[in-house]
């Protein structure tokens, strides 16, 4: 096994866990203690876990909840009135993308509601939940695959994005910060990107879990698109700072569709 294997291996070992004694990653790895500390250390640089007196835990107030797994779990309620109100701007026969978070996971499931659709993922669990389905045409970007977030990135992945046109983006970020939204990881920032230069139309869909934080890369201002959705769980404080801004903001009430 490669040493990014490795890692990501343990990252997911951790987040389905929540937390890790050292001495269990080692057993469990059959790897010396350097090796665990060197791979747990550079996932804690990374902000993905935290490392204390023998123990890994998983880091949800740190830069990047980075692990596909831990993310879906994270105020899972908002994301699901969050992709219920991305519905109004799919229309049946569109080309829409869709990015790899979690919260545009959730709205994949609701868009056969809308068929016929063409649509372009480097998410491996969006394309599982469409590929068998009538009248989607599905467009999966190749490129290298990353487990931690479940999805394809790089260079292959950003050329494929480039070479194509979709009629509406629905993507999300780590963390938003003023009116700027930021990611992690450089390459996942490059391929967001991407998919905005190559859509008409761009909608950001945040939780309030994103709000007041930072993450390493910005993605973008916020009135780089054409509507951000964003729940009525949001701080006041930071719903007016975007108003005064021009961010075009659409508030979704929680247990209601629209």
């Amino acid at each position: 096994m490669g040493a990014e294997d490795r890692r990501e291996k343990i990252a997911d070992y951790i987040m389905q866990a929540g937390q890790a004694r050292i001495d269990d990653l080692v057993e469990h790895f059959g790897v010396s203690r350097m090796t665990i500390h060197r791979h747990i250390d550079q996932l804690a640089h990374q902000g993905v876990l935290r490392k204390l007196h023998g123990m890994v835990t998983v880091q949800p107030s740190g830069l990047y909840e980075s692990a596909f797994r831990y993310r879906e779990t994270v105020n899972k309620a908002e994301k699901e009135a969050l992709a219920r109100a991305a519905m109004a701007y799919v229309e049946p026969g569109q080309a829409v993308m869709l990015d790899d978070s979690s919260t545009v996971c959730t709205l994949a499931e609701l868009l056969p509601e809308e068929r016929p659709l063409t649509i372009i993922t480097n998410s491996y669990v969006s394309a599982e939940k469409l590929i068998d389905l009538d009248e989607i045409e599905l467009i999966s970007l190749g490129g290298k695959y990353h487990r931690t977030y479940n999805a394809y990135i790089g260079i292959v992945c950003e050329k494929a994005i480039a070479s194509l046109r979709a009629n509406v983006l629905f993507c999300s970020a780590s963390a938003i910060d003023g009116i700027t939204a930021f990611i992690q990881d450089a390459q996942v920032t490059k391929v967001k990107q991407a998919m905005m230069a190559s859509s008409s139309r761009k909608v950001l869909l945040a939780d309030s879990s994103k709000f007041g934080k930072v993450a390493l890369n910005a993605l973008g201002d916020l009135t780089s698109f054409d509507v951000v959705l964003v729940t009525d769980q949001v701080e006041e404080r930071h719903l007016a700072h975007l108003r005064k801004a021009g961010v075009n903001l659409e508030i979704v009430r929680m247990g209601k569709n629209t």
